[in-house]
């Protein structure tokens, strides 16, 4: 019996030393010897903490196995289940890499974990804000890290939240892998099966385990380096923001506890301090932090002219990255500027102002520009190759840069790892992909708006679903068929040039946008431009001004779309117009700007001009060009086309000429979806009309008759036009029909809108997305307020019409299937049976009609209470929802009513004493209150 107890004082001492590490090395060494201590595999995901928190039992063990297993008990995670087989490489071990890494292993995936560095030597702290602290002490931050957020702490070193993740991401089985590097994905093998290998990494080093590892969900975490490809990312730009963080040692005396922390002061709350500051010193910022904890760390803005006046900076540069390059900054003045500003922030209470030591054993201390931050365009995406599909995910600052005066980067950080564990359970369970990434972008859109005030309050409720963090969440307001493009397929490699040739693509849909050298593609448009009457290129700028160039780009790969001959050289806006809408309806590629205003200037934007150009350069690039003389084909109408870019990859593509006939079956998207898919879409061809082989004849009447008794009801032309499947990349507001450029427009619902037409039409009230409501019947946006108003209004109407549009085809469909009813299958049988359009057809189509109205009579009783039940029971639901309202409106009537009455007798007494000898009746006071206000009252 002592020899069990002593056993488990070893076990106890040996987890004390694992929750007691303070590095990386130190941490992984003490975990290694734990579970060799009680012969436990970490690789063992399934099992290893539940063997683990059987075999150590010290109190603080339970304590943190007490707050695990709560958290393990959230429904989302299915005990354990939800992602079991579920293989995941994240890359990065930062505080928002390892936080997504233990929420996939709570789910049961298998994960890995691959860091660069074999250290945690960041000492710059990190603002936390009140949801960040309640879910780190829900893990038990605690107990690995006693002063975490102790009183009024809002705040937690770099280091230290990696070393506690660190330790609980290894408690639930997170393989975790120190000096591996992170290089490419390499595809799966082409000649194997769907059970051979799958996606894998190249790393550094090349040997090691990691390298063998296959997995089909993978996570970047890397910060703004960001090595996954497939991601494009927008910058934001604002006023030239010069940054200076530094580290100073904390002894942890008294004297340095006693100072008081600056938890964010701006120059426009305390003008006094930056102006005595100034004054003093000759330093001039705009805002100040003070944290206290490894180290007193200070982060600070500085203005240019001070950094040049203290001699921080050597030059003065309108280049930022000029600017601040190590070449031209002083660094011994940069330590002094740290310095002194830290001294007088703090009234010099500090005793001693040593800097602390970073990674490189240098003084701690950097100076960088925030002036502009990057986030990715989408926060995931899907490679389908050789049958093994791969979930590619970003978090962190791979996906949004924070901005550091309002702490964003932790808290946002771990709201990306939640939605991200998220997608990876949708994916895991079996949804589509397109389904999965059209959620993740609607919860993307959310990221950069969340604050602390506008997020949930109730933390004890967050879970990675994400309904229980933003509210009034919409996760369907990005439609699947707006994710095309992030799934993205190797199948498309196969497709030959002269196919690829007669597929109209929108650019940037069907393959990633090159990273074109601005040389590059002056030197292509050149060579597409050589011999144009009026064409010389020499740059990218003044050459295009005139607008010949553009439509030269066009009609050397689409003759048929421009007479070049016919445009004057003079006329600059009409040549830019011309291309401009060709471009976007032909190609679905936008102009930056309208023609009138790009003529007008005198000095083109370079960077705008190269963006537009490549898009060009991209849906070009590899396209044979027309032969001299030939027949072009007839171009494809713009309804067409805009069905055709988003039909499957697997669709054959037949060139259309004269002399070929085709007919393309498409499936129309009515407004409500409930006929979707009964309409298809006519013939076209250069006479008009075809069959496809082995199509059954009265299957095509059928869908056009219904069709077009749709399109009566609906007020909408019938079948004979193509309808658009989605809406076309924007030309024109859906509002007011005005042309809307990209700079000035807000997309909802697949549709475009100018921002001041971006309004309910009830109330004219500015809406914000996501808080909007779109009814697609009427065309209209409503606020949420007087979206629920109407349908509460409207709900019976809708039943009505939708069932007796449903009868009505019902009806269509049975008299011609009785008018088609001709045992064709058995003529082989019968060669006696007479064929469509003699005598005996004739009588049949006669008396076909007549018996469809007689059964349509008959039923009309059963439609008629059907029709009468459904209608109570709407009438009941809508007073059951809207008890609330009438009652307020019956108190309302029951005191207003009587105090009509009181009016009235106080009018006839004002009557009465203004006229006292006339008669005591309403009529003539009426009379009186009209002659005096003015207004007829009856």
């Amino acid at each position: 019996m002592g020899e069990t107890e002593e056993e488990r004082d070893n076990v106890g001492k040996q987890f004390e030393n694992f929750v007691q590490a303070s590095t990386c090395k130190g941490t992984l060494q003490a975990f290694n010897v734990l579970c060799r201590r009680l012969d436990l595999d970490p690789a063992d995901s399934g099992t290893f903490y539940s063997s683990l928190k059987a075999k150590v039992t010290s109190w603080k063990a339970k304590a943190l196995w007490s707050k695990l297993d709560k958290r393990m008990s959230q429904k989302e995670y299915e005990k354990g289940q939800a992602c079991v087989g579920t293989k995941c490489l994240i890359i990065g071990g930062g505080p928002c890499g390892l936080r997504t890494a233990i929420e996939l292993a709570l789910m049961g995936a298998k994960v890995v974990v691959i860091e660069k560095r074999d250290s945690f030597s960041r000492n710059n702290v990190l603002h936390l804000w009140p949801y960040t602290i309640h879910d780190l002490r829900g893990l038990g931050a605690k107990k690995f890290h006693g002063k975490f957020c102790a009183g009024a702490i809002d705040h937690i070193s770099i280091q230290q939240l990696q070393l506690i993740l660190l330790k609980i991401a290894l408690i639930v089985a997170v393989e975790f892998h120190i000096n591996v590097e992170f290089v490419k994905l390499l595809e799966p093998p082409e000649d194997q099966g769907n059970e051979g290998l799958g996606w894998r990494a190249a790393i550094r080093p090349a040997d090691h385990p990691v390298a063998n590892f296959d997995f089909d969900v993978v996570v970047g975490a890397d910060g703004r380096r960001n090595t996954l490809e497939g991601f494009k990312r927008k910058e934001f730009r604002g006023k030239l923001a010069i940054a200076i963080t530094a580290n100073f040692v904390n002894r942890n005396t008294t004297a340095e506890a006693k100072v008081e922390e600056i938890s964010g002061v701006a120059f426009i709350f305390n003008q006094k301090f930056f102006l005595d500051l100034k004054e003093e010193t000759g330093i001039d910022l705009e805002n100040i932090v003070y944290y206290r904890d490894n180290t007193h760390y200070f982060v600070m803005t500085a203005k240019k002219q001070s950094l040049l006046d203290k001699g921080v900076v050597i030059n003065d540069y309108i280049d930022t990255q000029m600017l601040l390059c190590s070449e031209n900054v002083n660094q011994e003045a940069l330590l002094c500027y740290a310095r002194e500003a830290a001294d007088f922030g703090t009234n010099y209470q500090l005793p001693t102002l040593d800097f602390a030591m970073n990674h490189c054993g240098q003084p701690d201390v950097a100076m960088f520009d925030f002036t502009s931050m990057h986030a990715s365009e989408n926060a995931a995406l899907v490679r389908d190759r050789f049958g093994h599909q791969l979930l590619v995910a970003l978090v962190g600052d791979s996906l949004l840069e924070p901005f550091w005066p309002m702490g964003t980067g932790c808290a946002r950080g771990f709201l990306a790892a939640f939605d991200t564990a998220w997608m990876v359970k949708s994916w895991a369970q079996g949804r589509t992909a397109l389904e999965v990434l059209a959620e993740r972008e609607s919860i993307y859109r959310l990221l950069p708006q969340t604050t602390p005030e506008n997020i949930g309050k109730n933390f004890e409720q967050y879970t990675i679903d994400p309904g229980t963090r933003y509210p009034n969440l919409i996760s369907s307001c990005v439609r699947p068929h707006q994710v095309r493009h992030l799934y993205i397929s190797g199948e498309l490699n196969s497709c030959s040039l002269e196919r690829a040739a007669t597929i109209r693509r929108p650019v940037n849909v069907c393959r990633r946008e090159s990273e074109i050298r601005p040389t590059r593609l002056l030197t292509w448009c050149q060579k597409q431009t050589e011999g144009y009457r009026n064409v010389t290129i020499t740059d990218l700028t003044s050459s295009w001004h005139s607008g010949l160039a553009l439509c030269a780009l066009i009609h050397r790969f689409k003759p048929q779309l421009i007479d070049f001959d016919s445009l004057k050289e003079e006329d600059h806006a009409a040549n830019l117009q011309l291309a401009f809408d060709i471009s976007e309806r032909e190609f679905g590629i936008q102009s930056f700007t309208s023609a009138k205003e790009l003529s007008a200037v005198e000095e083109l934007d370079k960077s705008r001009m190269i963006t537009y150009l490549s898009k060009f350069y991209e849906l070009f690039r590899g396209t044979p060009l027309p032969a001299s003389g030939a027949l072009f084909d007839p171009p494809l109408p713009c309804e067409l086309f805009n069905v055709v870019q988003f039909l499957p990859q697997t669709t054959t593509y037949l060139p259309l000429t004269y002399s070929r006939v085709v007919k393309l079956d498409f499936i129309f998207f009515f407004p409500n979806n409930r006929f979707a898919g009964l309409g298809t879409a006519t013939n076209l061809s250069s006479n008009g009309s075809s069959v496809r082989e082995g199509r059954d004849p009265k299957e095509n009447k059928v869908r056009s008759m219904a069709t077009q008794l749709l399109a009566k009801f609906e007020n909408k032309p019938s079948s004979t036009v193509l309808r658009r499947a989605f809406p076309q990349s924007g030309d024109k507001c859906h509002s007011c029909e005005r042309r809307v450029y990209m700079v000035e427009r807000v997309c909802a619902d697949g549709l475009y809108f100018h921002r001041e037409c971006f309004r309910c039409s009830t109330c004219s009230s500015a809406l914000r997305q996501g808080a909007h409501a779109f009814d697609s019947e009427l065309g209209k946006l409503f606020c949420k307020l007087h979206f629920d108003q109407r349908n509460n209004g409207t709900n019976l109407r809708r039943n009505f019409s939708l069932r007796s549009i449903d009868h009505a085809v019902a009806v269509q469909e049975r008299c011609v299937a009785d008018e088609e009813s001709s045992p064709s299958s058995s003529a082989a049988d019968l060669p006696s049976q007479p064929a469509a359009g003699t005598f005996g057809s004739f009588v049949r189509k006669q008396l076909s009609w007549p018996l469809s109205v007689s059964r349509t009579v008959c039923n009309a009783p059963w439609h008629l209470s059907r029709w009468a039940r459904s209608t109570a029971q709407a009438l009941a639901g809508h007073l059951r929802d809207n008890a609330q309202d009438y009652a307020f409106l019956y108190e309302l009537l029951s005191m207003s009513l009587p105090l009509l009455f009181v009016l009235q007798e106080v009018l006839l007494q004002m009557y009465a004493e203004a006229v006292p000898d006339g008669p005591s009746s309403l009529q003539p006071l009426l009379l009186w209150l009209q002659e005096h206000i003015g207004h007829r009252l009856m």
